[in-house]
């Protein structure tokens, strides 16, 4: 937390302690006799210094633990939280949008790469970035996974020098039964010759409760049986959608709606996940002072 000034212990540990127990930025600032104004007048004029720091040494720590592989399986996902109240320059009308891009090595959700969505930004335009982050730091592609957020022809197009699995809206294939054959997308921003042709795979899974069929579809380039294929993009993806739901339990609460403020607090939380080697059932054992 490489702030400057004569407040910076204070502010620093008015923002860890919110994550560390998910709780708001405001009452914590109290807890270190700092105001909130203060907390957020830092981080709104050193606030993009800071989170690049905090995702260079988050990606260094990935390296290392990396060290002595060539080829990884990668994650791309994406969180959005939803603005309540006036709408931050910078930001979407709804909200602001994270991308990241993230591999599993030995039990551990490690962060590559990371960018935030802007107005103007398209979906492929992002999956570019992200992926030449990963590959500026050396690593072979092995396998790329997406969820159904980043289901567009540019997409497509883009991620076929690569292997991968995309999770697809059934709405968009409108494929409602099991199905494993070749598929040609439909898009009306694109002419007949600029279509990507791809494997679909749909498959259904009964609801518990009604005892109906919900299909999902899968679009990939592999050539492999279709239960391995689901399986693969299961085992690529779960972690980092578990991960999400645990990355939420250090999501401190603020007023502060500014862009900086709200991805700096996000980016904290993601790297105390990943490189805290500690549950949260245990940290009322230890003071913040220890961390």
């Amino acid at each position: 937390m490489n702030f400057q000034g004569e407040k910076v212990e204070k502010v620093a540990k008015t923002l860890i302690s919110a994550c560390l127990w998910n709780n708001s930025v405001e009452n914590k600032s109290r807890a270190y006799d700092v105001s909130p104004q203060t907390v957020r007048n830092y981080v709104e004029k050193q606030g993009m210094e800071v989170i690049e720091k905090l995702l260079e040494r988050a990606r260094k720590i990935s390296l290392e633990i990396l060290k002595g592989v060539n080829e990884i399986d990668l994650s791309i996902d994406w969180t959005t939280k939803t603005w309540y109240g006036k709408p931050v320059k910078g930001s979407s009308e709804k909200g602001n949008s994270w991308n990241y891009a993230r591999t599993k090595y030995k039990g551990k959700v490690l962060l590559l790469a990371f960018i935030p969505q802007v107005n103007g930004m398209t979906k492929d335009e992002i999956v570019k970035v992200l992926v030449e982050q990963v590959m500026a730091t050396g690593f072979r592609i092995r396998l790329i996974t997406l969820d159904a957020g980043f289901y567009t022809v540019d997409v497509l197009n883009f991620i076929s020098q690569f292997k991968y699995i995309v999770a697809v809206p059934v709405g968009d294939v409108k494929v409602y039964e099991e199905f494993d054959g070749d598929y040609t997308t439909n898009s009306k921003r694109h002419r007949r010759d600029g279509q990507v042709e791809f494997r679909l795979l749909v498959y259904s899974k009964e609801k518990v409760r009604r005892k109906s069929l919900v299909y999902f579809a899968r679009a990939t380039n592999l050539d492999l049986p279709k239960r391995e294929v689901l399986d693969l993009y299961n085992e690529v993806r779960g972690p980092t959608e578990t991960s999400y739901r645990n990355i939420k339990a250090f999501l401190p609460f603020t007023s502060s709606t500014k862009f900086v403020f709200r991805t700096l607090i996000f980016v904290l939380a993601i790297v105390l996940y990943s490189f805290i080697p500690y549950s949260r059932g245990r940290w009322g054992e230890r003071s913040l002072d220890y961390y």
